[in-house]
């Protein structure tokens, strides 16, 4: 089932609504009939509404697809963090194998083409003190690091001694494009919270004040405002929303 881009829908309503509104308002100005005006109105909204949907479409595609891009790498990249180093070496080992290199694994790093090549997938940047570790231990043998990311000292340091890194974007390329991607992964599936839970959240006895606060402040506002309908409206209802809130609402 295709999943629906509820950001595109809102978005095309909205253009559609302010169009039409705004048509209203500039025709009801010049005083033109009542039926011309809703009918006219109804077109210019519609053909807008039309125009925004095609020109906006691509664009939240793009950023949808970036967006899931991305929450797959970092899964990807949380699964080689805290998979068993062994593991990873294995599934890196598969990959290079797969683009037809050479490679030859050890329990803790791999040779590739006849390079070392060092996991050291970690949750934060690698550290310059780490790059220094592997430096003073390999001495003048080259080396590439294969980590998630580089600390700016990290990635100065590594480069002074002529040494390369295979960053979180490299790797997840490299897995991609030969097809070797662990499955399942680590945390890959991260449970959302159901509609209930976010119920529970927001009308919490605790967000009481907050609702009191926001409606006392829109009342007040509603004093020294040239429309202080809608500030009073809204803030009774928010004033009412604390009530019901303190008195039903979750521990």
């Amino acid at each position: 089932m295709k999943k629906i881009d509820l950001p595109l829908i809102l978005d095309v309503i909205f253009y559609t609504a302010c169009s039409f509104l705004l048509s209203v308002g500039i025709l009801r100005y010049f005083r033109v009939a009542t039926w011309a005006v809703f009918t006219v109105s109804v077109l210019i909204a519609l053909a807008i509404g039309t125009g925004c949907s095609l020109l906006i479409a691509h664009d939240h595609r793009k950023k949808h697809c970036t967006k899931q891009a991305q929450k797959q790498r970092e899964a990807v990249m949380l699964h080689l963090t805290l998979a068993p180093t062994g593991d990873t070496v294995a599934t890196l080992a598969a990959a290079y194998r797969a683009e037809g290199k050479e490679v030859e694994t050890g329990e803790e790093t791999l040779s590739v083409d006849g390079i070392a090549t060092i996991p050291l997938f970690t949750m934060q940047p690698v550290s310059a003190d780490a790059v220094a570790v592997l430096l003073k231990k390999y001495g003048k043998e080259n080396f590439v690091l294969a980590c998630n990311d580089l600390t700016p000292q990290a990635r100065s340091l590594l480069s002074s001694f002529g040494r390369a890194s295979a960053e979180s974007e490299e790797i997840y390329t490299l897995l991609e494009r030969t097809g070797t991607t662990p499955s399942p992964l680590i945390c890959g599936e991260i449970p959302r919270h159901p509609l209930k839970h976010k119920l529970r959240r927001t009308f919490s006895k605790k967000n009481a004040r907050p609702f009191f606060v926001s409606g006392s402040v829109l009342v007040l506002m509603s004093l020294f405002t040239f429309f202080p309908l809608y500030y009073l409206l809204t803030g009774a209802l928010l004033l009412i929303t604390s009530v019901c809130v303190r008195a039903l609402g979750y521990a």
